[in-house]
């Protein structure tokens, strides 16, 4: 009895599992999102644009479409993007997938801009001959871009950011509902995202939090991107400086010695290698010429 009900428990955790991962490949798309469609032309310059993103953000994991090479040791696995069930994804679904991310697969919605994102999705359609596109999106009015107006706040004290945006909405100049705001620390090596996304609400003014020991330059000064995208006006990203950091002294990068450094910075153990190197070289060849010489010398006087 005990050994049927272990065996009962085992089946309905295994069921359990199963449903949990094949639940965890089901992504849930707003209908609204999964309703939009590309504002640029899914031509052969897109496609290749979109193929160069692929390669260096998406293969790794997914492999080159139809070929099947996509990781197989993920869970849930990664599909290969030429499958039919991606392809009969809508395009606003797919772009939906890349923007925000989910489990394994991270968010492109920083590190890739709203085109390059459509690009790679002109990438993946080309591998389905059945793919016609959808009637374009109207794109971004470049003057309704320029109109909006992003607005930081400091307060160096409780380390809070607040941002204000506004931009002109018929006949005047207001706030913006609506709008994605993301908040970065400026690296050497790309940007350090700060807190979460935001969405401005109806008075279009969101606070981050902002940690308090962040390293900034002498003076405490840190450089800080500021994103925010609308459906309606597009995207934008202006450069702040704020006295927000650790007031850090930093040695410039050529100062230590360094492989990216000049010759005479460079590391004693590469140094030292390189001069191995090149005094066996020349000790093999001065080699070579003496034994070259010594076989002339014998044939000149040989010995009897």
């Amino acid at each position: 009895m005990r050994i049927i009900k272990y065996f009962l428990s085992l089946t309905l955790l295994l069921i359990f599992l199963q449903t949990a991962l094949l639940s965890a490949e089901e992504w849930e798309v707003p209908a609204d999102k999964a309703k939009r469609t590309s504002p640029y032309l899914f031509d052969e310059n897109a496609r290749k644009k979109g193929e160069d993103i692929f390669k260096r953000s998406c293969a790794s994991c997914h492999g080159i479409p139809g070929q099947g090479n996509n990781i197989k040791s993920l869970v849930p696995i990664p599909p290969d993007l030429k499958e039919a069930k991606v392809q009969k994804r809508s395009d606003g679904e797919l772009f939906y997938m890349i923007t925000t991310g989910r489990g394994a697969m991270p968010s492109f919605k920083n590190s890739l801009t709203e085109q390059e994102r459509w690009q790679v999705i002109s990438y993946i359609r080309s591998f389905n001959k059945d793919y016609v596109q959808p009637p374009l999106a109207k794109l971004v009015d470049s003057a309704k871009l320029r109109s909006v107006q992003i607005i930081p706040f400091f307060d160096t004290v409780k380390f809070k950011v607040s941002v204000l945006v506004k931009a002109f909405q018929k006949t005047d100049t207001l706030p913006l509902p609506d709008a994605e705001v993301s908040l970065f620390v400026k690296r050497y090596f790309g940007n350090l995202p700060i807190d979460s996304i935001r969405i401005t609400p109806s008075n279009g003014k969101v606070t981050f939090n902002f940690p308090s020991n962040l390293p900034g330059d002498s003076t405490g000064n840190i450089q800080l991107i500021v994103k925010v995208n609308h459906e309606m006006f597009g995207e934008l990203e202006k450069l702040y400086v704020a006295k927000l950091g650790v007031p850090t002294i930093k040695p410039p990068l050529t100062e230590k010695r360094a492989m990216w450094n000049v010759g005479k910075k460079a590391p004693l153990w590469l140094i030292f290698s390189y001069l191995i190197v090149v005094g066996a070289i020349w000790f093999f060849l001065v080699r070579i010429i003496l034994s070259i010489r010594k076989i002339k010398q014998s044939g000149k006087n040989p010995k009897l």
